[in-house]
Formats: structure tokens, C-alpha cells, sequence
């Protein structure tokens, strides 16, 4: 067997050398030459799976280790009887730690309270029901958009997009993007969607940028239909739009997922598809030292701190999406070298709290964040 592997994918490598051969490549710069004789390929979003890149190859099998798959051209493969599966969920922990850290950046730079507010999440899969989760636990109140969902579960735990649009002030999309169709997400947000705000929202992408349309948003903040953005998704990435990064509030080269449990989860996950796929008896396979950021312990004191302060400090301790911004707004030129040389962030359970004076009910929200307490 012939395994082409994006050289990116971190912890990857001895896992399936006793299989074949391996070769590593830049995932970009991948061409139909290098997969002419292979049977797998491991990819991320920089690898275009499409006709022009497997016509005329042996690829059978195409697992890409991120959430995102619309790098495949998914019906060509189909087609073609290659099979493709993507890591559904596993950078949902690194999202829901970057829309926290969001939300209470926002919160402190705004003043207001989350429980104040009520949010929509437009897309309900493996991210967005954990940004669900948290956000309630923030003690804001939560509707919840899915139409594939609605339509399979009933409607009575669903708003439409109209309804979220009429009584959100804080607006996220997490959907993949799909270019047509009854549920196509392409500029799901465009210019009447953003005409039809009742409350100024705030509005974050992490999820594509194709999913809002770049020009529609710049005039809705113009016309003061918005009250602030946070903008990890880009269209056009790596040439971003230096307009949109001056009027966002918070701005990101595309990591919302770029934590490292996310990424070695897809690492495991796709490992564990080929191990399914070709009977390798590696169904289990785990990626294992992961890179530890250089504190793990947050020593807190919540005397005279309200619980909404003291679960900002910390999450804010293990990221703090101002970092971030800063780095992008000093050199956006470089959005494609901030991705690829991204430092290490690790997710909630890693960290150990030492913890006095926080009430237990606050404790008990922490515990269900997964820090050890």
C-alpha cells in the first residue's frame, strides 16, 4: 500500500509505516504525478481532491483529519467509487473554547452581561451543540437553527433563521458549506439577511467565509446594523479582506479549531477510518504526545468576584482570543504562516484549578467544563 500524507498533520508519523509506504508532501503542492500510485490519501484543506488531482490515479480512500471537507469534490469521488470521510467533531472543543473566550472578551470590552443575552446558533451539528452547551451554562439564553435537524427531530426545539434574525443579539454560524441546494449555506448571511436585523447583533464566523458575503456585511456594519464582529472565517482566505479587519472587533486567521487536542483528534480519527477501511487492526489508534502549553495549573481566588468573572478568568487563562487579534492586525500578509506556525493551545481538561472562595454551584459549572478541579 501507498499512503500520501499532508507533511502538516501533526502526530502522525510511525502510525502507518508498518502498512506501506509513506510519503509525506506539502498538501498544496500535491499533484496528480504524486498520487498517481496511491491508495490513500491524508489530507487538510489545502489539498484540492478533485478531478484534475486523482484523474487517472489508484486513490481509493481519501480521509481528510479536519471538520471541513469542501476541498473534496465529494460527488466526483462518489462517482468514482473512492470513498472520502472527514473528522466530523473533532475540533469542537477548540471552537466552543475560542466562541467563550469571544464572548467574554466582548462582554468586558461592551459591558454587558452574557445572561443578559440571547444567542442564535445557525447550524446545530458537532460544534454548534457544544457551543449550545457552554453558552447555557453562561446563562444565556439559546435558539437553536438546524433545518436538516428540524426536519429529521420535529421542529419544537428549533427557531428559523427568520426568528433567530428577529430576536438574537448575538448571531454564530457553525454549517459546513454547501454551494446549492435546499440547505445551501453560501452567503447565508447576505444583504437581506442582515437588512432584516431587529437588534444589532454581534455576529461571529468560525465556521467558512463563503458562509457570509464579505460586501453585505462591511455596509450592514456602515449602516449600524451590527453592534461588533468577531471574524475567525474569511472569504477569499489567505487574502483577506484589510477593510472587514478594521471593523472587526475581534479578528482571526482562520484557528478557531486550531487547538491541539482538536487537531490530534482528527490525526486519530482519520488513522482510525483508513485502520476501518483496509482492515489494518489499528481501529484504536490514539495520537499520543501532544504538545502541553507551559503552565497547566490556574490558581484562582473568587473572593468578591461575581460567577460570570470568575469562569472568564478562566477560560480567558487557557486562551485569550486578544492574542490572536493582535498578531493578525500586525501583519495580515502573513495569515497563511500564522496558520501553519500556530502555537500551542490546549482545550479544558488539560488545566487543574486551585481554586478558593468559589461558591459550589460555580465550581459545578467548572467540573461540567472539564477542568479538574
Amino acid at each position: 500500500m501507498k499512503f500520501i500524507i499532508d507533511d502538516k498533520i501533526p502526530y502522525i508519523k510511525g502510525a502507518l509505516e508498518p502498512f506501506g509506504e509513506v510519503v509525506y508532501l506539502p498538501g498544496a503542492k500535491t499533484t496528480p504525478k504524486d498520487v498517481k500510485d496511491a491508495d490513500v490519501l491524508l489530507t487538510r484543506t489545502r489539498t484540492i481532491c478533485d478531478e484534475k488531482l486523482l484523474s487517472g490515479s489508484t486513490v481509493k480512500f481519501i480521509a481528510t483529519a479536519t471538520i471541513g471537507y469542501d476541498h473534496i469534490d465529494t460527488s466526483y469521488c462518489d462517482a468514482q467509487g473512492i470513498k472520502w470521510v472527514n473528522a466530523a467533531g473533532c475540533n469542537s472543543g477548540s471552537v466552543e473554547q475560542y466562541i467563550a473566550s469571544a464572548l467574554f472578551v466582548l462582554a468586558k470590552q461592551k459591558g454587558f452581561s452574557l445572561k443578559d443575552k440571547t444567542i442564535g446558533i445557525v447550524g446545530v451539528g458537532h460544534v454548534g451543540s457544544k457551543v449550545a452547551r457552554v453558552c447555557k451554562l453562561f446563562g444565556m439564553k439559546v435558539l437553536l437553527n438546524d433545518p436538516p435537524r428540524a426536519r429529521k427531530e420535529g421542529p419544537e426545539r428549533f427557531s428559523s433563521l427568520g426568528e433567530i434574525i428577529q430576536k438574537a443579539d448575538v448571531i454564530t454560524f457553525h454549517v459546513p458549506l454547501i454551494m446549492k441546494g435546499e440547505d445551501s449555506t453560501y452567503h447565508l448571511a447576505d444583504s437581506s439577511f442582515f437588512e432584516k436585523l431587529k437588534l444589532n447583533p454581534i455576529i461571529l464566523n468560525s465556521s467558512r467565509g463563503e458562509i457570509i458575503e464579505t460586501n453585505a456585511l462591511k455596509d450592514a456594519y456602515k449602516k449600524n446594523q451590527l453592534s461588533g464582529m468577531v471574524i475567525d472565517c474569511w472569504e477569499n482566505e489567505p487574502n483577506i479582506d484589510l477593510e472587514l479587519l478594521g471593523m472587526a472587533d475581534l479578528a482571526t486567521p482562520h484557528i478557531a479549531g486550531y487547538s491541539k487536542d482538536g487537531k490530534a483528534n482528527g490525526t486519530s480519527m482519520s488513522v482510525q477510518a483508513i485502520s476501518r477501511f483496509f482492515n489494518l487492526g489499528i481501529d484504536n489508534w490514539q495520537a499520543d504526545h501532544i504538545d502541553n502549553p507551559d503552565q497547566t495549573t490556574i490558581i484562582l481566588d473568587g473572593l468578591n468576584l461575581s460567577e460570570e468573572e470568575i469562569l472568564s478568568k478562566v477560560v480567558l487563562a487557557t486562551y485569550d482570543i486578544r492574542t490572536d487579534d493582535a498578531v493578525l492586525r500586525s501583519n495580515p500578509a502573513l495569515f497563511e504562516k500564522l496558520r501553519e506556525d500556530y502555537p500551542v493551545r490546549r482545550e479544558y481538561p488539560v488545566y487543574n484549578l486551585l481554586t478558593r472562595n468559589i461558591k459550589e454551584k460555580t465550581l459545578d459549572k467548572l467540573e461540567l467544563l472539564e477542568f479538574k478541579i
